[in-house]
């Protein structure tokens, strides 16, 4: 049987190609552009966090949906040179695997365009297992929302952690997900969506405390994440740390994926957040999405080096 300690996290959602270049005054208007640099690699909001948790040493399980083309063995055979277990992955046969377009800028943001398939991201038509009690975490992102209903749904049953990264969506979809979540860890404009009106990262967190009582993290870019654990109390902040920015392709993901893998090693959830935080600045610093994941040691000497320094 397997410890509780060397369960592996369950990530549900968003598996795409994505074509990412780097292009300099993209954001000055229209135009032709020359990119600096470009790559395409297997990412995903889902697959993103799964390749952060098992870089930093965790067990990474992929449930997602790719079509039965080229493009979807080439992206489960891309993240299982990660280590990431892609035996849950669906292939839909007549569908067509998700793909997206990325200009990131000389000050390293983005500009995303994806293209999801209907049928690809059709709910499955029930759980790709049986036994939820394998997982010590169930982390899901908003692209798949029939998957990740019953997959937080079932980590509940299961006594598993049901961590929803709540990101910009349809807010039925936020709505119905976030309501089967124990944790809420949401990028601000998602905050404000489930919010129904624009809101502080701090007055989101109180009010999603309130609703749900459940965790509730509120992430804001380069001005840190905001908290309160799940019996609420004063909201509380954790800066994030000085880095370059090269590339802020995919740190959100980053971070879901760390923080994941940080509670289900029992880490306190303020040095869970600095972990992640750590993970998703060092992130920042490398050019091509997904592939800037840190490992762990690097991302132990950054969260070392400032906040402990």
């Amino acid at each position: 049987m397997t410890s509780d300690s060397q369960k592996p996290i369950l990530f549900v959602g968003a598996l795409t190609e994505d074509s990412i270049f780097r292009v300099s005054g993209f954001s000055s208007g229209s135009g032709k552009f020359i990119a600096e640099r470009a790559t395409r690699n297997a990412a995903g909001m889902a697959s993103s966090a799964a390749t952060a948790a098992a870089r930093i040493g965790g067990k990474a399980t992929l449930w997602a949906s790719v079509g039965d083309d080229a493009s979807g063995k080439e992206l489960i055979k891309d993240l299982q040179s990660e280590g990431v277990d892609c035996g849950l992955v669906r292939t839909v046969i007549g569908g067509k695997s998700a793909r997206a377009i990325i200009i990131v800028d000389e000050t390293g943001e983005r500009w995303i365009v994806v293209d999801y398939d209907p049928v690809t991201q059709s709910s499955p038509e029930g759980l790709p297992t049986n036994d939820f009690s394998q997982f010590k975490a169930v982390m899901c992102d908003v692209r798949w929302p029939g998957a990740a209903a019953l997959a937080l749904d079932a980590a509940r049953d299961a006594g598993a952690m049901a961590i929803l990264d709540a990101d910009v969506a349809p807010r039925d979809v936020l709505l119905d997900l976030a309501k089967r979540a124990t944790h809420l860890i949401a990028s601000e404009p998602g905050a404000s969506l489930l919010c129904d009106r624009k809101s502080s990262p701090e007055n989101a967190v109180t009010a999603l405390n309130d609703r749900y009582g459940v965790v509730v993290c509120v992430t804001a870019g380069g001005d840190g994440t905001y908290w309160c654990p799940a019996q609420g109390g004063p909201v509380r902040h954790v800066a994030g740390p000085k880095v370059e920015v090269v590339d802020t392709l995919a740190a959100g993901d980053i971070f879901h994926g760390a923080i994941a893998q940080a509670l289900c090693e029992g880490q306190p959830l303020e040095d869970a957040i600095r972990f992640a935080s750590s993970a998703a600045a060092l992130k920042c610093t490398v050019f091509g999405g997904r592939l800037g994941a840190p490992g762990r040691a690097e991302t132990i000497k950054l969260m070392e080096e400032t906040y402990h320094g």
